[in-house]
């Protein structure tokens, strides 16, 4: 150690760090929050710009949001319905239990109050979505069942199809399916029309059929895909379906009863199906100027519906894509794909 009374001349003092005034440091705080409010604005109320939901043990197949947009239900290949908030740390409140197969489809009836499962145990679960106690079991179809939709309005009335090749419909009040229609092919894909008096159904013949629930038969059936057909969803105010099919499109059909008899008026491309034959699902904005669809590519496609661009395509996933849905009122949309996650994202 050197001596201090010793120091060679040329050891230089080292000069002390000199004391910021205050003034500056107000400066240097206020840069720091500009350069943080210099990313995207905020477009809804989710705590941050992307939310991840992880909890299931297996491929997450279907998600929606309540109709009033502050939970939702998600399920899968772990047969589990999870219960989450939108909102806040986005926790898993409750957890459905009672399936014994993977659930391939949920839909919350047009109030919320009721949830509709339909799973490959042959059944169809109505839960209480409050409780999350099973009101009832919904038994018939002797396979798999792909595909639940519940009535917009009217009487409590739910629509499914099955790999037992039916389209059937139920009263929740009753005990059986009160009609059943015969397809040839296995059915993935049921909605209702917007009076709930029709019943469309896609399959893996590649037609969309249309099934007339006071005559009790199919009375057209909408040709234009070249495979089986995935998805299917009404838009808002009942006038166009939407469809996702294996053919890698997405289609639009004009479903009014005095349409033209070239239905289909708008094809869209970009997302994909693959080897795993997923069933992907495709969905419409609140205010129909937004399409989205599953994709097994791993990106979430969104598409504006009057130029058929592609708005959107959002990575983060691990696997399939399966299901996209809009939230009712605000501009995110939650996705479900194989990787076991769900993800929320605020859109512009």
């Amino acid at each position: 150690m050197i001596d201090p009374k010793k120091r060679p001349a040329d050891m230089a003092m080292v000069p002390a760090a000199v004391k910021r005034p205050r003034n500056e440091l107000v400066a240097a705080a206020q840069s720091q929050q500009q350069l943080m409010a210099m990313g995207p604005p905020r477009t809804s109320s989710l705590q941050a710009p992307i939310m991840l939901m992880s909890g299931h043990e297996g491929e997450v197949y279907c998600c929606k949001f309540h109709p009033n947009g502050a939970t939702l239900a998600s399920s899968g290949f772990d047969r589990l319905i999870l219960m989450w908030n939108v909102y806040g740390d986005c926790e898993n409140y409750a957890t459905l239990k009672g399936h014994s197969g993977a659930v391939m489809e949920l839909h919350y009836n047009t109030d919320g109050s009721t949830l509709f499962s339909a799973s490959t145990d042959k059944t169809v679960g109505v839960w209480d979505s409050e409780t999350g106690e099973r009101i009832k079991r919904l038994k018939g179809h002797t396979s798999f069942v792909n595909t639940c939709y519940p009535a917009r309005r009217g009487p409590q009335l739910v629509c499914t199809g099955s790999d037992d090749g039916t389209v059937k419909l139920w009263d929740v009040r009753k005990k059986g399916a009160i009609h059943t229609f015969q397809n040839t092919y296995q059915v993935l894909a049921v909605t209702f029309n917007d009076t709930s008096d029709q019943i469309m159904s896609g399959g893996i013949d590649n037609e969309i059929k249309v099934w007339d629930l006071r005559q009790n038969k199919l009375i057209y059936a909408m040709h234009g895909h070249g495979d089986s057909i995935t998805g299917l969803s009404l838009s808002s105010e009942g006038s166009y379906l939407l469809s996702n099919s294996m053919d890698n499109t997405v289609r639009i059909w004009d479903v009014r009863p005095f349409a033209p008899k070239e239905r289909c008026v708008k094809i869209f491309q970009g997302n994909l199906h693959n080897f795993e034959k997923n069933l992907l699902r495709c969905s419409w904005s609140n205010d129909g100027s937004k399409i989205a669809a599953g994709s097994a590519d791993r990106f979430v496609y969104i598409w504006d519906t009057t130029s058929r661009r592609i708005l959107y395509k959002l990575p983060g996933h691990a696997g399939s894509v399966n299901e996209v849905v809009f939230h009712p009122e605000e501009p995110i949309v939650l996705s479900g794909a194989s990787d076991k996650r769900l993800y929320m994202g605020e859109i512009q």
